[in-house]
């Protein structure tokens, strides 16, 4: 079985595909990661959320994204009380907002697990994700590193 292969890319007439699923999906995680919320017109639901607090200030004591202006912000989701540091497991963290997207948007894998950890000394955020390939039954491990913003 053959994926789309990302950035798409136009060859012979048609768009080109790739044989190496783990690469296939690795590459659809780093897009949807890199995506604001909002960009896409086709889906303005695709995208990760935390890239649309880019030019928010990080609180380190309590480990989350501080609201620079909460009368204006409406946090009725409850943005700002999301842990930086974290796993999917965890209620209110980033961690459990990305796994929610690649289990809508990454259909080729299952159990999908997400861990992020935050290293203020660094000023980058660790994500791992891990889960299964439906089609292999093999296990799968994507890792990235987010620098932070100042």
């Amino acid at each position: 079985m053959s994926n789309l292969s990302i950035p798409l890319r136009i060859g012979k007439g048609r768009l080109d595909r790739t044989d190496n699923t783990r690469k296939s999906i690795d590459s659809a995680i780093a897009l949807l990661m890199a995506t604001t919320c909002g960009d896409s017109p086709a889906d303005p639901e695709y995208g990760f959320i935390f890239n649309n607090l880019k030019f928010e200030i990080f609180n380190e004591s309590e480990g989350v994204v501080y609201d620079s202006a909460p009368e204006e912000s409406g946090d009725s989701d409850g943005l700002y009380d999301k842990k930086l540091t974290g796993s999917s497991s965890n209620l209110n963290t980033f961690a459990a907002e990305l796994r929610e997207k690649i289990e809508i948007y990454e259909k080729r894998l299952t159990d999908v697990k997400v861990s992020m950890t935050y290293a203020r000394q660094e000023r980058k955020i660790y994500v791992t994700v891990k889960g299964k390939i439906i089609s292999t039954g093999k296990g799968y491990q994507y890792s990235t590193v987010i620098n932070v913003w100042k």
